[in-house]
């Protein structure tokens, strides 16, 4: 036993003196934050882990560090790690130990963005909604019954993380954490409550000792030693609040969320990285991208209202878990510039002055003799040519040339060497095929949804109530239903005309129903007004009205107070204008949810399953169940749910999320093609305007066997589940560059030590690779050294055309995965002198 003893304690010791040896020393000064007496760079980007699978999360991370990430940063979401109180999961998607792990093992470092609040449109901005019930409590403001809840989580993390060993002060890898989040936005309607809670929790979070420094971005007034931090498109221009914190940027918007109803928004890559490079070159040291990867709102976690299913944000990763070319390689490229200028970064602040109109040099040079500069053009109209340094420089407008010595250039954001790469979905369909032994669904099978008051727990109430009051957000649904009787000499019932149903909600969707069947529906984000004409009956009528939310607020002052339902009025008036009845005023009655939801329709099994024909279809309020294969392969997988309306899915008992694929955008405001040149806005650049919002729907690989799957839907508003399909997402075939002879050289030919390699010296060079390493390239659809037109797809020769081009292109790129190019007159001769050419391919792979 003596032995043991002895044994464990030197296990301890030797436990304790490696934690002592790895842990770090992580503080910070005026240019940067400094890990163990050294100032570092760091390049980070946004993974959200329930967004995402643990099967996906180590692709994703290592995709973010081949990408040139640092850091992954992600948010700490309440709602999913406490739905209920003091009944914590930090289980599958909700892992957070085993996501920072995963994170420490690939040797990048962790922001943990506590918050609580998070808003990140996820539903009630990841405050579960037990909160709201809390008595006396008032969110995000010097509140008692707030704050003991926020410290008591706040607390429940940092211990978790302690007691895993996961700040860096410990070894671990987490070297910054995050109190608030973008209060400052909204702290004004807060009043002077505002000022002491933020003091409150900044001092709250300091208590905790973490042993890193602790941030709040959009918070102009954090208190010492806080880092106050930006968020936005560009933070070129933020100045921190103290000459003792570094200038840093916590979210960089790579796109914009989608909304049911809206087109699709991106972010061109050229724009993305001129505020990346502009953010470094004016005294920045830690970039976040937000998000690096988006991923998938499952479940109801979306918030909004509105927000679609996917997340997939334009992010360089994107929703599936595939690269976004060009997007990730020239992000990749931008992040390899300006760490061969770390040195000087770190060493010193930027001398920035004027060369001309829109013009800007900011130079970082030290003593012992290291140099970078930063040449940007800010202008959105013309390119230009500047002298620095005694030389010639020519920048694109809207564009920032990186100079790793001062000397040559390196890097410049509008000039991409990475080609895009198409990606597409292989259909497979649902629709049973007698001709086929191998049909991917089996027969459906369906349930009906009682229309209005089916279960045992509906209540009794006089007026209309509130919806998040009254569900407390355990459903989506919420039924109104009113029993009244019309005479028969009244109005409503004159014959050739029809009374009027007139209602009004906060949201988001309402179904009203006439004696059993659809009247009419609406939706909306915050107000719901409908008049929908209806028939009665002499005698007893049943008016069943089903309000529907599509994630509840997230952002704003007193989001939390934004309310949701039928809250009126809701009047019957007759159609020829004469009498009104006020119905909001009666009594009604109220059932939270649906029948099929509390019997687990989505995730058990029933014997109430009906698999007789027809199928009804068209129909709102139905269940529909089918088994089905998975698509072989290993590409990620989607439903299409084209011929739906409205609802609810689940594979194999895990919710999928909302599908909506009916919901239509607007016709306005989307173009062929976006100029990157200008300053972005979340509407400036869209696509697939009057098409479905969404229509294709994650579906984790691990979340499928390889047969016998079961999906289950609940319709709403009535389709036709036979035409779903499912899909899976590859990476096409094609790959499409442009390569202009005034490209800098790939930066991938820069040394270590900064000093540009004799091959390829003042050259660009058009690099091609399959994505898939199985791949070769099989043919050249298309070459041109000259003065090529068009885009990938419909690339034509212009005016000046090299003849050699097809056959040279040919002969250095068929049958290997990759080739490289020189883009060159030594190359491909000089078809027209005085003209700056371009090298224009378009590849095949298989």
């Amino acid at each position: 036993m003596v032995k043991v003893r002895k044994m464990k304690m030197i296990l301890l010791l030797i436990i304790q003196i490696v934690v002592a040896a790895t842990a770090a020393n992580v503080t910070y000064d005026h240019r940067a934050l400094v890990i163990d007496g050294k100032r570092k760079v760091l390049i980070s980007g946004s993974i959200h882990y329930p967004r995402s699978t643990p099967e996906m999360w180590p692709d994703l991370i290592q995709k973010s560090k081949d990408g040139g990430l640092d850091v992954i940063e992600t948010y700490v979401f309440w709602s999913g790690h406490e739905p209920e109180k003091n009944k914590y999961n930090f289980e599958g998607r909700y892992d957070l130990v085993k996501f920072v792990k995963l994170v420490e093992e690939a040797g990048l470092y962790v922001h943990l963005r506590i918050g609580p609040y998070v808003c990140a449109e996820w539903n009630y901005g990841g405050f579960p909604v037990w909160l709201h019930f809390v008595p006396g409590i008032k969110f995000r403001t010097d509140n008692e019954p707030f704050k003991e809840e926020m410290q008591r989580f706040t607390t429940k993390i940092v211990d978790l993380m302690k007691q895993e060993k996961l700040y860096a002060s410990q070894g671990g890898p987490i070297i910054l954490s995050q109190i608030e989040n973008e209060y400052g936005n909204v702290d004004s309607a807060y009043g002077t409550a505002a000022k002491s809670y933020i003091k409150w929790s900044a001092s709250m979070a300091l208590s905790l000792d973490t042993g890193v420094p602790w941030n709040m971005c959009q918070q102009a007034d954090a208190p010492d030693p806080m880092i106050n931090t930006c968020n936005g498109f560009y933070c070129d221009q933020f100045t921190p609040n103290s000459n003792n914190k570094p200038k840093m940027w916590t979210e960089n918007w790579s796109g914009w969320f989608l909304g049911f109803g809206d087109p699709s928004p991106y972010r061109p890559v050229q724009d993305l990285a001129f505020a990346v490079a502009r953010f470094y070159q004016r005294g920045g040291t830690f970039q976040n991208y937000y998000m690096y990867h988006g991923g998938t709102n499952f479940d109801r976690t979306s918030g909004g209202p509105l927000i679609s299913t996917s997340y997939d944000y334009d992010a360089p990763i994107d929703e599936y878990g595939l690269l976004r070319q060009p997007k990730w390689g020239h992000l990749r490229d931008l992040h390899k510039a300006i760490k061969l200028c770390e040195d000087a970064l770190i060493a010193t602040d930027p001398t920035i002055s004027s060369l001309g109109s829109n013009l800007e040099a900011a130079v970082y040079k030290t003593s012992s003799g290291s140099c970078a500069a930063f040449l940007a053009n800010v202008g959105t109209k013309s390119d230009a040519t500047v002298t620095f340094n005694g030389k010639s420089f020519h920048l694109p407008a809207w564009s920032v040339s990186i100079l790793p010595d001062c000397k040559n250039v390196a890097f410049n954001t509008a000039k991409i060497n990475s080609a895009t790469e198409s990606t597409a979905f292989a259909r497979q369909s649902l629709k049973p095929d007698g001709g086929s032994s191998a049909e991917l669904g089996s027969e459906w099978s369906y349930i009906k949804e009682p229309i209005g008051i089916s279960k045992a727990d509906a209540f009794l109430k006089p007026g209309l109530l509130e919806q998040i009051n009254t569900t407390a957000d355990k459903s989506d649904y919420l039924w109104y239903s009113l029993r009244m009787d019309i005479k028969g000499d009244e109005t409503f019932l004159d014959e050739g005309s029809k009374a009027v149903l007139h209602i009004e909600s906060l949201g988001q969707v309402v179904y009203a129903f006439i004696n059993g069947k659809l009247a009419g529906s609406g939706h909306g984000k915050q107000k719901i007004s409908l008049d929908i004409p209806i028939n009665l009956v002499a005698g007893k009528n049943t008016v069943d009205l089903l309000s529907v939310t599509v994630g509840l607020a997230n952002y704003g002052a007193f989001f939390d107070l934004v309310g949701a339902g039928i809250t009126g009025p809701v009047t019957l008036k007759s159609a020829k204008g004469g009498s009104s009845i006020d119905l909001a005023s009666q009594q009604w009655t109220y059932q939270v949810g649906l029948k099929g939801e509390d019997t687990g329709l989505g995730a058990v099994d029933s014997s109430e399953w009906v698999s007789k024909s027809p199928l009804p279809t068209k129909q709102p309020l139905i269940w529909y169940k089918t088994t089905f294969d998975a698509p072989s392969g290993s590409e990620p997988v989607a439903i299409d749910f084209t011929g739906t309306g409205k609802g609810i899915a689940w594979v194999n008992g895990q919710s999928i999320g909302r599908y909506w694929p009916t919901s239509i955008a607007g016709n306005g405001g989307c173009t062929d093609s976006c100029d990157y040149r200008g300053s972005y806005r979340a509407n400036k650049c869209l696509k697939n305007c009057g098409k479905p919002s969404q229509t294709l729907y994650h579906v984790p690989r691990s979340w499928l066997k390889p047969s016998g799957n079961t999906l289950v839907l609940f319709e709403e508003m009535g389709g036709d589940p036979t035409q779903i399909s499912f899909g899976t997402k590859q990476t096409g075939s094609n790959l499409c560059l442009t390569v202009s002879q005034s490209h800098p050289p790939p930066v991938d030919t820069w040394t270590s030590d900064s000093k540009i390699s004799n091959r390829n010296r003042t050259r660009p060079v058009l690099s091609l690779q399959c994505p898939v390493s199985t791949q070769v390239i099989s043919s050249i659809k298309f070459a041109s050294f000259g003065t090529p037109k068009g885009t990938c797809g419909s690339f034509t020769s212009g005016s000046c055309n090299s003849s050699r081009s097809l056959s040279l292109v040919q002969k250095a790129c068929i049958g290997s995965r990759s080739c490289n190019i020189e883009v060159s007159t030594r190359v491909f001769g000089e078809p027209c002198r005085g003209v700056v050419k371009t090298l224009a391919v378009e590849a095949s792979c298989s």
